[in-house]
């Protein structure tokens, strides 16, 4: 459209996010300035000669960034603070640097973090406002150990909706992310008698110290095509485990609907605990959502999650669902130790769950993780025939066994020559991988840089090759 001054590749495809990186880089350069009323999506589609829904899509994802506003009766227009609060650009090529801090890297491809760029600054903004002008004098003071009110019962909610939780406010604690929930936890399980922690293998390397140094010995139980071995589990001598049920890290197995009834089954059975760690649930594609085992077994369960993954790690708010006396606990356990988290964004992330925008932002993500994923897996199959893709149904990365004769430390050494940051499956099992596998993260990538990325690492270990 001539006067908007969209310009986009048709061959390209992803046209939705064309549009929308068009309409965002005018609003950023200010040639669509704030209250700026954008066509509605029927004229746009029939000027750019798209369908409706790749314009739909656009301007769901521009409102989710919080770059415009709807009302109905107005139709859409630019935010007000859109220009004076737009993301940062994409990082330079270099700025990034591989693992030993060595060697800078024009594209990263690790697991563990969200589209940092696509975190809904104006909506949060918005929510920060709102919780100021509405917080109480008194809730400025030192905060209740177990979070603020309003965010419980929000969360609780949410919980219930979402994850088909068993939860009510006065079983759940506001934490600082998923970590600082699994050390309260785990400290309050050894004071009780658990000398053992059964951990799954393969497992998030980070997570291992961290438990450890909760003083609990951590043992590992392997994971198969259904979940988590129950049956080895039940020989590791322990009485409570950490496993990742909706969307197993990292090989992306959803734990199934027998190991799930096994597994409630060994926690009553040994008196024990299950701690489930709801990774990745708020991202899923292919499926429809499975509900969290803390709902089947809300006495056995302890459920931790955050916003880590669908918001962003820097807000550090996460929180835990345990059985209402171990909820107490841990309640206690805070009043004695940090007092209690920061309390004006917990009513911020209040506000945002109340008023729909925290699922709207989900459903944008949804679909953006979904393209960049697809985009991900069919780079793969181009450029590295013969690798085997997992965990593809869910989450913001995905399980890739090498083909057959490459060595993973190979791979990851010849990709970083070429500019491409990896990380090897390897030291995420206790002894040796079953294959050489890589885990590949795509949140933080758009999906042209995916397709390059994926494109530097095959030209790189392809026999023969610059690489």
């Amino acid at each position: 459209m001539t006067d908007l001054h969209l310009h986009f590749d048709r061959a390209t495809g992803r046209m939705s996010g064309q549009v929308a990186s068009g309409l965002r880089a005018g609003i950023r350069a200010g040639r669509l300035p704030a209250g700026t009323r954008l066509p509605s999506t029927r004229d746009l589609a029939r000027d750019l000669g798209v369908s409706r829904g790749v314009v739909v899509s656009a301007y769901e994802q521009l409102l989710a960034e919080g770059f415009v506003i709807s009302r109905r009766g107005d139709g859409t227009r630019v935010a007000p603070s859109a220009v004076a609060q737009s993301p940062p650009p994409e990082p330079r090529p270099g700025c990034v640097r591989d693992a030993g801090g060595s060697r800078p890297v024009d594209y990263d491809l690790r697991a563990g973090l969200p589209d940092l760029a696509a975190f809904p600054r104006a909506r949060w903004m918005s929510a920060v406002r709102n919780a100021l002008r509405a917080l109480p004098n008194d809730e400025l003071g030192y905060p209740d150990p177990a979070g603020a009110a309003v965010l419980r019962a929000e969360l609780a909610g949410h919980l219930g909706r979402v994850r088909a939780a068993h939860v009510t406010p006065d079983r759940l604690v506001v934490t600082q992310g998923v970590a600082h929930g699994l050390a309260m936890i785990v400290r309050l399980l050894a004071e009780d008698g658990h000398r053992r922690l059964a951990v799954e293998d393969p497992t998030s390397a980070r997570q291992l110290p961290l438990l450890a140094e909760a003083g609990v010995e951590i043992v590992r139980v392997p994971v198969d095509e259904e979940g988590v071995d129950v049956a080895a589990l039940a020989r590791a001598g322990a009485r409570a485990v950490l496993v990742t049920p909706a969307h197993q890290y990292p090989t992306g197995v959803v734990l199934s609907a027998r190991r799930r009834t096994e597994l409630v089954s060994w926690a009553r059975a040994v008196d024990g605990i299950v701690i489930e760690d709801d990774y990745d649930a708020e991202f899923r594609y292919d499926r429809e959502p499975v509900g969290c085992v803390q709902g089947i077994a809300p006495d056995r369960v302890v459920l931790t999650g955050s916003v880590s993954k669908s918001l962003a790690p820097a807000l550090r708010l996460g929180w835990v669902v345990a059985p209402r006396a171990l909820a107490e606990r841990v309640r206690s356990y805070r009043a004695g130790t940090d007092l209690g988290g920061p309390v004006i964004e917990q009513h911020a992330l209040a506000g945002l769950i109340a008023s729909g925008g925290y699922d709207r932002h989900l459903r944008v993500m949804r679909r953006q993780y979904r393209l960049r994923r697809d985009a991900l897996v069919d780079a793969l199959r181009t450029h590295l025939p013969g690798s085997r893709v997992h965990g593809v149904s869910a989450g913001l990365h995905v399980y890739v066994e090498l083909p057959a004769g490459m060595r993973e430390r190979s791979v990851i050494e010849s990709a970083a020559r070429a500019g491409v940051a990896l990380e090897g499956a390897s030291p995420l099992w206790s002894g040796t991988a079953p294959t050489p596998a890589l885990v590949l993260g795509y949140g933080g990538l758009s999906t042209t840089r995916l397709i390059r990325a994926v494109a530097l690492v095959g030209s790189a270990v392809t026999p023969g090759s610059d690489g």
